[in-house]
C-alpha cells in the first residue's frame, strides 16, 4: 500500500468523501487535485505536482 493510499484511508475513516484527479496545466505539466469534504459542509481542494504531496497538504488541513 502506498503511503497516499494510507492517507486517503484514514481520511475515509474520519467521515471525509475523497477524490482526486490529474490533469495538465498551461505549461504541459501534470498537476494533481485532491478535493475532500464531510456532510457539514467543509471541503479542502489542494492542487500539487506530486499525489502524494496532494494528499499530505488535505493530511495537514
Amino acid at each position: 500500500m502506498k503511503y497516499w493510499e494510507i492517507i486517503a484511508d484514514n481520511l475515509k475513516k474520519a467521515g471525509w468523501s475523497l477524490g482526486y484527479v490529474s490533469a495538465i496545466d498551461s505549461r504541459g505539466r501534470t498537476i494533481w487535485i485532491a478535493d475532500a469534504h464531510r456532510d457539514n459542509e467543509k471541503r479542502f481542494v489542494v492542487h500539487a505536482d506530486e499525489k502524494l504531496t496532494a494528499f499530505l497538504e488535505l493530511e495537514a488541513a
